[in-house]
């Protein structure tokens, strides 16, 4: 039996007390029944169910396959199965839950791997969750935000003192294939500062999230970690609700008052499937495919982290978005950065060229870089941007030898500092810098002796 398809005896037990809850509500609990499965999309008849909660279809060898109402069009519903929908077949039963679905949270999860709905994936015993919390999460008042005003040590030097992140704040890792995104977030895991760290890998290659867990993240990296693995051949409601589950955890850490990193890779992935269920249900595609829904979304998921109220916890999150073709102006790429507070970009020649990370200091830019350091280091950071962009745009004048050393003394000075600039902006993958290191070698960088 596979990871997705759900075992029958779990799925009776958790209906047992549903329907006992809802015994005085009988209207909520009529069954219905399953008349026609068009791609991804089953359409049940005889029933009724808001949209988000959950239903239990029972095939006719007894197998429960919990699916959720994304859909109504008059006296039919429209469900998208969860787990593996083999078996299905006309007349199926359908039983309305009656329930939204909902995030089982707790210390308990610390150093494990779940999947979508929360099921142990690690082969480590059950869960002991200590509560249960909404999966799209309750907004917080805007006003109630506590501002963006300490920096979160993530121990990669060239975001450290170039690219200073804030507790609370939301960051976008642009990248297309390959580049090295994946072993910068395990970095960020085991040298962060963070209380908790919530790892969202949705979409990726079931190989990837074996990986991740054992070689990037590593046992000691585990220990304060929770991963919630939606691999690319779950369901697109499995894919999209693993994105959910991993935002309500770290909500529910940083209500107790502690310092989360999310790490979620990638926000293309939960967009695309988004894109799979809307089509499903026969919603208009609009700008390459994806249905103006994905765009409402993808806010929503966003807004979810950042700071608590005053004196709470924060979240502070990094979103990978895949840029196809390392085309950056794709339409998600483009929705992101209107909704994230900064983004980080990875390019491909950089990491072509054995630099890492790849990151283009040039395309980067922190939205909250001047609230959280002082003058001086502001000014060292704008002086280092400055060297490095004074040299690319001369680059090719040097490298052919037509620039004439002593015509311009900025282009001179970019010359001799570049080869300690591109050494600062590299970093081993099991060395880690911390803030003020960060910021003392910037200073010795930029100093002339």
């Amino acid at each position: 039996m596979s990871l997705i398809e759900n075992r029958s005896e779990i799925w009776l037990d958790r209906l047992k007390p549903y329907r006992e809850r809802l015994h005085d509500h009988p209207q909520l609990i009529v069954e219905g029944k399953l008349s026609r499965m068009v791609g991804l999309t089953l359409e049940a008849v005889g029933c009724r169910a808001p949209i988000g909660s959950r239903c239990m279809v029972e095939t006719k060898s007894g197998r429960m396959i919990p699916s959720e109402v994304v859909g109504f069009a008059g006296e039919k519903i429209f469900l998208m199965p969860i787990g593996d929908p083999h078996g299905l077949e006309p007349d199926c039963r359908v039983i309305p839950l009656g329930v939204e679905s909902l995030a089982k949270v707790g210390f308990d999860l610390l150093g494990r791997v779940l999947d979508g709905s929360g099921n142990p994936l690690d082969n480590k015993g059950p869960l002991i969750t200590e509560a249960r919390v909404s999966l799209t999460g309750i907004p917080i008042n805007p006003l109630s935000r506590k501002p963006i005003r300490e920096p979160l040590d993530v121990g990669i030097r060239a975001i450290n003192a170039l690219l200073c992140v804030g507790r609370g704040q939301r960051m976008g890792l642009f990248a297309g294939t390959g580049v090295g995104k994946s072993v910068l977030l395990g970095m960020m895991t085991k040298f962060t500062t963070a209380d908790v760290v919530v790892v969202g890998l949705i979409g990726e290659r079931g190989r990837e999230v074996n990986e991740f867990v054992q070689k990037i993240l590593g046992e000691d990296g585990l220990k304060r970690a929770v991963v919630v693995a939606t691999p690319a051949d779950y369901p697109p409601l499995m894919r999209t609700n693993g994105a959910l589950l991993a935002t309500s955890i770290a909500e529910y850490f940083r209500d107790q008052g502690l310092d989360v990193l999310l790490l979620m890779d990638s926000l293309t992935r939960y967009a695309q499937a988004h894109r799979e269920i809307a089509l499903a249900i026969d919603e208009p595609p609009a700008t390459k495919g994806y249905p103006p829904s994905v765009f409402a979304k993808l806010p929503r998921l966003v807004e979810r982290a950042g700071n608590g109220d005053e004196g709470g916890g924060s979240i502070t999150a990094f979103y990978t978005v895949l840029t196809e073709g390392d085309d950056h102006n794709d339409p998600v790429a483009d929705s992101a950065r209107g909704v994230l507070d900064g983004h980080i970009v990875l390019t491909r020649a950089l990491a072509d060229a054995g630099h890492f990370p790849a990151i283009d200091i040039e395309a980067s830019v922190s939205r909250v870089l001047t609230d959280i350091v002082d003058d001086d280091h502001l000014k060292m950071v704008r002086e280092l941007r400055s060297l490095y962009s004074t040299y690319q745009q001369n680059r090719d004048l040097v490298n052919v030898g037509a620039y004439k050393p002593g015509s311009n003394p900025k282009i001179d000075r970019a010359i001799q500092k570049m080869p300690a600039i591109l050494d600062f902006l590299q970093q081993g993958i099991n060395e880690p810098v911390d803030v003020n290191a960060s910021i003392q070698q910037l200073a010795q960088l930029l100093a002339d002796h």
